[in-house]
């Protein structure tokens, strides 16, 4: 199965995006984190994206003979390859986008469900602008925007610290 097919099916996609905000987590909280799916649902999935290398096991501890493990994603686990990438279809591209923007989607429901919601004092925002840049302006903006948040990506979780998502979309027009 080719690694694009594993990461986005739809129950392993939504389990993937419940570690962007908590990067250890064990089959209970994902089960939490996703009321609507079967627990049973919930270990399968766990176990194929610990099978391909998408999940490790970062502890085990025994509860009451069983063993409980703790999930975190592996660098670059969630990933397309540059393979991947290459050798996708434009029907496998379009399924791609498709499940990435339904996930956006459903992190924003999720937000809004909330019951106290302020997108100001949150810096919940969504925009969309056109840039007429050369090859070359587009390569230094994409240098800038990488090198902006690059210096973010690894933040650990602590006091004060919120997850977020930031998420972008290029395409020319």
């Amino acid at each position: 199965m080719k690694r694009a097919n594993l990461v986005l099916h739809p129950v392993r996609l939504r389990i993937i995006l419940t570690f962007a905000g908590h990067p250890r987590l064990t089959p209970k909280q994902v089960a939490a984190a996703l009321p609507d799916v079967p627990q049973a649902t919930i270990y399968r999935h766990l176990a194929r994206l610990h099978e391909g290398r998408v999940l490790a096991v970062a502890a085990e501890r025994r509860i009451r003979g069983a063993v409980e493990r703790t999930y975190v994603l592996t660098a670059g686990g969630a990933s397309l390859s540059a393979e991947d990438v290459a050798t996708a279809t434009r029907d496998e591209h379009l399924g791609y986008f498709e499940t990435f923007v339904a996930g956006l989607i459903r992190q924003f429901a999720g937000y809004l469900a909330r019951p106290e919601i302020d997108l100001e004092r949150d810096g919940v925002g969504y925009r969309q602008v056109v840039l007429n840049l050369t090859d070359e302006e587009f390569g230094e903006m994409a240098a800038a925007l990488n090198g902006a948040v690059g210096r973010f990506l690894f933040n650990e979780p602590g006091p004060g610290r919120k997850p977020r998502t930031l998420a972008t979309v290029v395409l020319p027009l």
